[in-house]
This record gives structure tokens, sequence and C-alpha cells, in this order.
């Protein structure tokens, strides 16, 4: 068994400062088979780096306070207090704190508590296709997520 307080988890925010509060739930109790994080976020704040999905992973978000909002497929999806949204592998999703007031949620995903990095695809800006288009990523040693065009093989590091 193991137990900790969430406010002993150290924070660990996102490589693209997009969040203030991010707790590795799953990394400090050593979870094998499932992914917990819990955030925290101020106004204009998101749960990820953007636009994205995960090929190998369910995404499962729970809002404890304050109202998210999901950009997905199907247009943008606000959830509120107490519900929770599900997004299947492959399914696009990008979560964030549009309004005045703190988000506070967590973030789970199965199967796994780490990331396999060659199942992850984010939709960002190619500035050599000029237009958006899904981009591989990875993370670089220093810490960066490094982003890899599917279309043209154009690479950056976004900080």
């Amino acid at each position: 068994m193991e137990k900790v307080a969430i406010d002993e988890v150290d924070t660990q925010p996102n490589p693209m400062d997009v969040h203030s509060i991010r707790r590795p739930i799953s990394q400090a109790l050593e979870f094998s088979d499932f992914a917990m994080n819990y955030f925290e976020l101020e106004p204009n704040e998101s749960f990820s780096g953007g636009y994205h999905t995960h090929y190998d992973q369910e995404e499962v978000f729970y809002v404890e306070d304050g109202e998210a909002t999901f950009e997905t497929e199907d247009g943008d999806v606000p959830v509120g207090a107490g519900e929770v949204i599900r997004f299947g592998p492959g399914e696009f999703q990008h979560g964030y704190n549009d309004g005045d007031e703190t988000v506070v949620g967590f973030a789970f995903g199965a199967p796994g508590a780490k990331h396999d990095w060659d199942e992850i695809e984010s939709m960002v800006y190619c500035r050599a296709c000029d237009e958006t288009v899904p981009h591989g990523v990875n993370l670089t040693d220093a810490g960066a997520f490094e982003m890899h065009c599917t279309g043209c093989d154009n690479a950056f590091t976004a900080n």
C-alpha cells in the first residue's frame, strides 16, 4: 500500500509552461498501469501543450472545481465541477481554462503510467507546409518537446 497527500507531491510543469501546478501522482506512488495527474489551472492555462491525441492511451479528465473547456473534433465541450470527460485512443483534444476562476482537476490515462512518445500526435502549425498538420512528439534530454511534421518532416523544439 502507498499513500500520499496531493500537496506533498512536487509540482512538475509542462516543458511548454502551459500550467503552473501539475502534480504527477502516478510518479509519486510509482503507478505501473495508469497515469494520474492533479492540476490547478489559472485562467488561460491548459492541461497540455495543445491539441493532441494518444494512439495507445485513453484519457479521462475529472473537474473538481471550476469549469474547463475541451477543444474536440466535435467542437468545444464545457466540463464543470463534478463532471468527467473521456477521450479514447486516437481522439484529439485540448483541455484549458478560458474562465476567470481557477480550475482544479485530475487527468487519468490508461494503460500505462508513462507516455509512449511514438504514439502521440499534436496538431501544430508547420512553417514549411504553411498549415496546421499532425506532428510527432518527442521529449528531448533537456526536457523540451521536439515536434516533427508528418507531412514534410520539418522539425523544431517547442519551449
